[in-house]
């Protein structure tokens, strides 16, 4: 019988145990170009998550009809949002990383990985263990539920860990959709707008859609969307025609939840309302959604249908208040969980295991 193999990690039954946090947010391409662009829409597209048609059907339409052409007109979308920093929504996810890491303290490490591209879960996943961390809290930067985003990262973070002899712990935040904290957080955002230029018309809540056969299939989604909207218009005292709630980001033909976000805009504008306040609360960081559809393509809509200004609140992104809540959702989920225990006396020592493999 073969001896067990000897890697770097044999003394780890001797570490004093930690604590983890594993955010995640949706990913990016590395670049704003069209073979970085091609890379992450093929991984994306590729989640069984994330389409649901059958996969031969769907070979067919992703290879011949979406990868050979949409990265080259995304290009220039990208590029219209990038900054010196790379991509706004790695840059912003480091920034929450380095925010909840300095709350937290240095006992309990936080890593980051992304769904879809770089960094990895699986690397992120690595460098929690290699830090001793064997209770990891994985929190999903999602507020809203839905199995195309939070449950395909479950998927991912438990396909890492399936395979290893020793799994670490693991909880799994779902969400926090109507988290006090992340609704005070949310309306002091529209508050600060409103102080800094002035009271817009109408509240444009937009999140982003998803097709409808989900939603009638089981996902929550649309009602923790609906539920996050209605406490939002509470917390700001908004009666119901002061505010509407519409769903961005469709693609093809099918059904997606609705009203869409597009339709909503030229609606208002038409409709008489001349500055229109648009907020993404389902979005924890700034991205190509946010930053280029709404504050971008859909502003220039609302003008060409007659609107004056359509004003983007950006989101929670890494700001005081947002980390506030970040760092309370993860000491909750850390609850029970001690920040550091001692070495367990009763863990064979790295020496002996060394004996072990020498066959002593």
């Amino acid at each position: 019988m073969p001896n067990p193999p000897s890697t770097p990690n044999v003394d780890a039954h001797a570490r004093a145990l930690r604590s983890g946090v594993l955010l995640v947010n949706l990913g990016t391409p590395d670049a704003p170009e069209a073979p970085a662009i091609r890379r992450y829409l093929a991984e994306f597209l590729s989640d069984r998550r994330v389409v649901e048609l059958p996969r031969p059907l769907w070979w067919l339409i992703l290879h011949g009809f979406i990868l050979p052409f949409r990265p080259a007109r995304l290009a220039h979308a990208y590029r219209s949002i990038w900054t010196p920093d790379g991509s706004p929504l790695l840059a912003i996810s480091r920034a929450q990383q380095v925010g909840l890491q300095a709350r937290l303290g240095a006992d309990i490490p936080v890593a980051l990985g992304m769904r879809y591209g770089t960094p990895s879960i699986a690397s992120a996943i690595d460098q929690l263990l290699e830090a001793g961390a064997r209770r990891i809290v994985v929190l999903p930067l999602y507020p809203q539920y839905s199995a195309t985003t939070t449950a395909s990262v479950f998927d991912a973070v438990l396909a890492h860990v399936q395979p290893m002899r020793w799994w670490p712990e693991l909880r799994l935040v779902n969400g926090y959709h109507d988290l006090p904290d992340y609704i005070d957080a949310l309306a002091d955002s529209v508050r600060a707008h409103w102080q800094l230029h002035g009271r817009g018309e109408h509240l444009l809540m937009s999140f982003h859609s998803i097709p409808l056969q989900y939603l009638t299939a089981g996902d929550p989604y649309y009602c923790f969307c609906q539920k996050t909207a209605r406490l939002l218009a509470a917390a700001l005292q908004l009666a119901p025609e002061q505010w509407s709630l519409s769903f961005q980001s469709r693609i093809g033909r099918a059904q997606w939840l609705s009203p869409y976000t597009d339709q909503t805009v030229e609606r208002l504008a038409r409709s008489g309302v001349r500055t229109l306040d648009a907020i993404c609360p389902g979005f924890s960081a700034d991205c190509l959604e946010t930053l280029e559809e709404v504050a971008l393509r859909y502003a220039e809509q609302f003008r060409a249908a007659g609107g004056e200004a359509l004003r983007y609140i950006p989101a929670l992104n890494a700001g005081e208040r947002h980390l506030d809540v970040l760092t309370e959702l993860a000491r909750q989920h850390l609850a029970g969980w001690p920040d550091v225990s001692r070495p367990d006396p009763a863990a064979a020592a790295p020496e002996r295991i060394a004996r072990l493999q020498r066959g002593f």
